[in-house]
């Protein structure tokens, strides 16, 4: 997962790139690979859910996000969560700049 956070003025703007071959259970039959997909991305700001996405196998091979938010100050720290298929997760974080 690679995370960048810039703010300008009072707007955070976010770039996230995340690391997963989003296979679905038609492509993994065809390939006859194991279904591997995130269903669910967070992202916090001091404890306060800024942003989320319900996903799944229709998004590319690692897929990308930009989103802004208001409200973070430079300094801040913006925690980012994923689900996968198999209830796995992963947390990355990355100070606002």
């Amino acid at each position: 997962m690679k995370i960048k956070a810039k703010l300008k003025k009072d707007v955070t703007e976010v770039k996230l790139l995340l690391s997963s071959p989003m296979v679905g259970k038609e492509e993994a039959a065809t390939k006859k690979i194991a279904e591997s997909y995130i269903t669910h991305v967070t992202a916090k700001v001091g404890g306060k859910v800024v942003w989320e996405a319900s996903t799944g196998p229709f998004l590319s091979k690692d897929p990308y996000f930009m989103f802004n938010f208001k409200g973070a100050k430079d300094g801040d720290e913006l925690v980012i969560d994923t689900i996968d298929d198999k209830g796995a997760t992963e947390t990355d974080k990355v100070v606002i700049k």
